[in-house]
């Protein structure tokens, strides 16, 4: 078995690569050449923390595993540890054998990030110039990284619960050349992309927030009764997702469906986009929506691609199991 520690998972993974695995596993799940297996997220009643587990298989790269992990909100306050806290386990699909233990900490960041990122290529208008951000902690530092990348936006505008910790985004959209303005929500009606990336149990950003055309990627839901924007903005765009199932019960469509004001037939998965079987985006002014729950997947792919990395280089750690 091997073993590829958090420490070196920074000098194996890029941008670019958790993309490149995020992009190829939606089209494979749109395919239905690999699918995930039901979450198991669960409040433990210690130190408030959530844990679960989120696993799945992949036919056509035959990677079979799970993530788990979950969410410790103490830990940064008091340990100085970062709150998300995550291993991945890969094992072999034709024995059941473990095959390798990866630290999951910074690929879940980099795969999140990367499933916005893919949201933005394949369903953000070609000329979108503003993005906005609705959030401002430790992940929204990588999501507004990978979404810089997608295309020339030459503005950064920022809104966050607690208004002190926009600096961490400002510095993103400064190291990027790009000039960044924090703003009260209506002022979010300028972005042409919107990414959410927060843990609240209550809407922000509003139906009338947001401008026709515009793409927004919520991606901070992914346990029931979450919720990052109104019901209703949903029932103004056209929605897609990594998971239906996942979004229906435990994304941002959890409330929309429950208020009756869309149907499960009117969520589309991403892959299906990548892999030419929907349209996607149909006009320039069409809201879009990516409705990012996480998927077990996501973690398989991109910690596949670190253990393949790790042997390359001679980083990875045999030990017999």
């Amino acid at each position: 078995m091997l073993i590829v520690p958090e420490r070196e998972i920074a000098n194996l993974m890029t941008r670019k690569a958790a993309f490149d695995a995020v992009e190829k596993v939606f089209a494979a799940m749109a395919a239905q050449d690999a699918y995930n297996f039901p979450v198991v997220r669960e409040a433990i009643g210690h130190e408030d923390a959530l844990y679960g587990f989120k696993g799945g298989f992949d036919r056509a790269s035959l990677t079979l595993g799970l993530k788990a992990g979950g969410y410790w909100p103490n830990n940064l306050e008091k340990r100085g540890l970062i709150n998300h806290q995550s291993t991945v386990f890969l094992f072999d699909p034709d024995t059941g054998k473990p095959a390798a233990i990866v630290g999951g900490n910074l690929l879940t960041a980099l795969r999140t990030a990367a499933a916005s990122s893919v949201s933005i290529k394949h369903l953000a208008r070609d000329n979108a110039k503003v993005i906005g951000m609705i959030g401002a902690g430790h992940q929204a530092t990588f999501q507004l990284r990978a979404a810089l990348e997608q295309r020339p936006f030459d503005k950064v505008i920022g809104w966050n619960y607690h208004p002190e910790m926009l600096s961490n985004i400002e510095k993103v959209a400064t190291e990027a050349g790009v000039p960044f303005e924090a703003v009260d929500l209506p002022g979010m009606q300028e972005a042409d992309v919107i990414i959410s990336i927060t843990s609240a149990f209550a809407p922000s950003l509003m139906a009338d927030h947001v401008s026709p055309g515009t793409h927004i990627a919520c991606m901070g839901t992914d346990t029931k009764g979450k919720q990052e924007v109104e019901a209703a903005l949903l029932a103004r765009a056209t929605v897609f997702t990594d998971e239906v199932a996942q979004s229906i019960s435990i994304g941002e469509a959890q409330h929309a469906i429950a208020e009756g004001l869309i149907a499960e037939a009117d969520v589309h998965q991403l892959g299906a986009v990548i892999n030419g079987s929907h349209p996607g985006r149909g006009s320039d002014d069409e809201i879009t929506l990516f409705d990012g729950t996480g998927v077990g997947l996501q973690d398989l792919a991109v910690a596949s691609a670190v253990v393949d990395l790790a042997v390359e280089k001679g980083i990875a750690i045999e030990v017999d199991f």
